[in-house]
């Protein structure tokens, strides 16, 4: 797993732009320059971890170069017969590809199977390659503006090596973001700029400076079938077969290897599976306080049963608290997926131990394991038959859109003025383009999935927070003959009777404890209290772009006084509930304070909350100096409450409780005053206490 970097332009500072993405790669940096084309790469050493296996490799010639993020698994037999005819210098998969171009041409991609992002560079006539693997799990990003072309790893990389020229917005992306909590390809943020889509072969012409052709190198066949033709026991004994041939190809490695645990049947299903080929894997998992969101009891309870070793952490607000910020840094572009905060932070855990994960990802797209799977199904069952084809798919569409949590376009209307969109522009597109109404229903919504929240979302999210600590993370589900043979089955032979994964429950009952097979799925959510920022927003999704994106969002003129009065109540409700979760857990209020190393503090805010605030503290070891209200001036019991325009004594932190104006209220206290302004609700959410609680 590494980061690459190219392009056909000579004063671009491709040094900065490997560096914005060293973290995919800490084992080493190198550019090359070859005639037109400049090729960059960062490596995370898994196979080989010889210097001679480092990137950008060459073939004897030195006319064709190659650099390639990602892993092909399962390669043996076709370097086998590539070494009839080449000279192999290393045991890695780069000179695999390399030579099976060389063989093979663009044909070498029918041959390899895997995860990846590959660029070759083939001087012999000129053109420049660009693959992205099946599934979508390894990114690629192109810029094409006529003449200029490049393309990266991460956005970041080109955003820091294109140094002549200001990349321009995409309003239309902010706008599609707002509704799927990410921005659907081929789409970036920025104009001229492009995520290479999934399955996909990319060709420019080097010495004519122009895009030749990007085509699907494969395509996805679907059983449109409702009935079963085969049987049950033979179904399952070929999943097995498949999900062990997988597991053991994606083993293979020259570092150690670990397995993301959930608790859930996917990522159960894979360590499983993973113990029975290296009984001393090690599994990590991670837990919540909250109960309804924790499965990581689950997953211990399983490991002791089948004897797995496992890594367990318990995550609290604080936790994610130190991190909310970074979101922007690892994604680039905005992203909502809030689930990436505890992503990160597993994947954090797992990189003290291990360079390689397998997870769980794509088993609920590939076998229909959403609850909003079952949801649309009975609702399309449910449905009019006698109403006209064109009423009955708008119905289906708006079920799939519910499902989704995508709203009607009129919900962003503002946003639509704001960013200037086009009155007839559809941001529904990019899931349209691969609903397939004459589909069986959960076949219809597994295909759609695959193609759309799977890439966009679930892998996008993995991606870039796992090697954002250097972590390769592999995923089993996504190899090509388990994709196919998923999509092989009809309706009735992947989800009997409707159920949620039928297959893959029935192939694992009796390997797999009941409680994961047949429980409740809980997902990888987060708790909502932990987002008191975003939720502060007329959604998460908005919210996530005030907070981190904040050029892209405007402000709130719009909004009438009710719906701010809405949003204040939930908010003070919100952080009242969190303090009495902290008091329940025996973390008092006082003990947040001292552990922010505050003694002497004053009070922005003397209403409801602040009143609370003063008489959970005028017995403890923290001195309240005096209170500040703009409406409320003069004592309060023993406290003195100023106005914010009178003189104040230094203290050690003006803590401000007015939940809905805080970055008003700092940004005016910040002029006259000298020592920290901080908010409540940020004491209460991101304090670490270093005990159990």
């Amino acid at each position: 797993m590494c980061g690459i970097l190219g392009g056909n332009v000579p004063c671009w500072d491709y040094e900065k732009g490997i560096a914005a993405i060293a973290h995919r790669g800490p084992d080493g940096q190198r550019i090359a320059r070859y005639p037109n084309v400049t090729l960059g790469f960062c490596r995370l050493s898994i196979r080989d971890l010889s210097a001679t296996a480092m990137q950008p490799m060459s073939n004897a010639a030195n006319d064709v170069h190659i650099v390639y993020n990602g892993e092909i698994y399962g390669y043996e037999d076709l370097r086998a017969q590539l070494e009839k005819k080449y000279r192999f210098c290393t045991t890695s998969d780069t000179e695999v590809v390399l030579y099976a171009y060389l063989e093979y041409g663009e044909a070498f991609i029918d041959r390899i199977d895997g995860i990846f992002a590959i660029a070759i560079y083939d001087e012999r006539i000129q053109r420049l390659y660009l693959f992205r693997d099946r599934a979508g799990v390894k990114p690629l990003y192109y810029l094409y503006q006529g003449e200029r072309f490049g393309f990266a790893s991460e956005l970041k990389a080109l955003v820091q090596a294109v140094n002549d020229v200001t990349l321009q917005t995409d309003n239309t992306a902010v706008y599609d973001y707002l509704f799927y909590q990410y921005i659907p390809e081929p789409k970036s943020v920025y104009q001229s700029v492009y995520k290479l889509p999934p399955a996909t072969m990319l060709v420019y012409d080097v010495q004519a400076k122009k895009l030749v052709r990007t085509e699907k190198y494969w395509h996805l066949n679907v059983n449109a079938s409702e009935e079963r033709r085969r049987g049950r026991e033979e179904i399952s004994e070929e999943l097995r077969r498949l999900i062990r041939q997988a597991v053991k190809n994606q083993l293979a490695a020259d570092v150690p290897v670990g397995t993301f645990l959930s608790g859930g049947i996917d990522s159960s299903i894979i360590t499983y599976e993973a113990s029975r080929l290296v009984p001393r894997i090690q599994a990590f998992s991670i837990g919540f306080q909250e109960k309804e969101y924790d499965e990581s009891g689950i997953a211990m309870r399983f490991c002791e049963e089948k004897g797995i070793a496992i890594r367990r952490k318990i995550l609290r607000v604080s936790d994610i608290g130190r991190i909310r910020n970074r979101i922007r840094a690892w994604y680039d572009e905005p992203f909502a997926d809030t689930s990436a905060y505890p992503t990160y932070l597993v994947s954090a855990f797992a990189r003290n131990e291990v360079t390689v994960v397998l997870t769980g990802d794509g088993g609920d797209e590939l076998f229909g394991g959403y609850g909003r799977h079952a949801r649309f199904y009975d609702a399309h069952k449910s449905e009019n038959r006698a109403l006209p084809a064109r009423e009955r798919l708008a119905y289906e569409r708006q079920e799939i859109r519910r499902g989704l949590g995508i709203v009607d376009a009129d919900y962003y209307r503002e946003y639509a003025t704001r960013l200037g969109i086009p009155e007839d522009y559809d941001p529904y597109e990019s899931l349209y383009r691969y609903d397939l109404p004459e589909l069986p229903p959960l076949t219809r919504m597994r295909y759609l999935d695959f193609h759309t929240y799977l890439p966009g979302d679930i892998l996008t999210k993995v991606d870039r927070v796992s090697m954002a600590v250097s972590l390769e993370a592999r995923v089993p589900f996504l190899n090509r003959g388990i994709i196919e043979f998923a999509f092989s089955l009809s309706q009735e032979e992947c989800n009997a009777g409707s159920v949620l994964k039928a297959c893959l429950k029935e192939a694992y009952d009796g390997l797999i404890p009941d409680e994961i097979l047949y429980g409740q799925k809980k997902g990888f959510g987060i708790p909502q209290n932990y987002l008191w920022r975003e939720k502060k927003a007329e959604s998460i999704y908005v919210g996530i772009l005030k907070e981190h994106w904040r050029e892209f969002a405007g402000d709130e003129g719009g909004k009438d006084q009710l719906y701010q009065r809405y949003k204040r109540v939930e908010a003070q409700y919100n952080l009242l509930n969190q303090w009495m979760t902290l008091q329940e857990s025996g973390v008092t209020l006082e003990m947040l304070l001292r552990a922010r190393g505050y003694r002497r503090i004053a009070i922005y805010g003397m209403a409801n909350i602040g009143k609370h605030m003063y008489h959970a503290l005028k017995n403890s070891s923290i001195e309240i100096c005096y209170g500040m209200d703009r409406s409320q001036c003069g004592q309060y019991e023993a406290l003195t409450v100023k106005k914010p325009d009178e003189p104040v004594e230094p203290v050690d932190a003006m803590i401000v409780t007015v939940v809905m104006e805080y970055e008003r209220i700092r940004e005016a206290l910040e002029k006259k005053l000298t020592f920290p302004i901080v908010s409540l609700e940020e004491i209460f959410y991101e304090t670490v206490i270093e005990q159990s609680v």
